[in-house]
């Protein structure tokens, strides 16, 4: 295991191995082990990635750990926020967007329709 704490992003970069877990371990899991293993919270603990090599049973973890989560907020992509929600949270989300911006877009060609006449 190896854990770096980088001050500059205020954040620790832990990359560990998960032995023996090829193709059985997802990232939630694998968050909540490392959480446990090192005794830190795992809502603020963020996947980056797993990896494997062929022939390897082996799983390479990368995970960011972050103090405060507006600081991830601040410096990592939506996407990675919305691949640790549930299947349901992520759909809502993305369809209360999808709904707001077909709601302004009807409005917009609304007022573009009242301006010609």
């Amino acid at each position: 295991m190896e854990d770096n704490n980088n001050v500059l992003l205020k954040r620790r970069e832990i990359k560990s191995i998960i032995k023996n877990a090829v193709g059985s371990v997802k990232k939630d899991e694998a968050a909540n082990l490392l959480a446990t293993k090192l005794g830190i919270s795992s809502k603020n603990l963020l996947p980056i990635s797993l990896t494997s090599e062929y022939g390897n049973p082996d799983v390479f973890a990368l995970m960011y750990y972050y103090n405060d989560l507006e600081d991830a907020k601040k410096q990592l992509p939506r996407y990675r926020f919305l691949r640790i929600m549930s299947k349901e949270d992520r759909k809502k989300i993305i369809d209360e967007e999808k709904a707001a911006k077909l709601k302004a877009k009807q409005a917009a060609a609304a007022e573009a329709k009242s301006k010609k006449k």
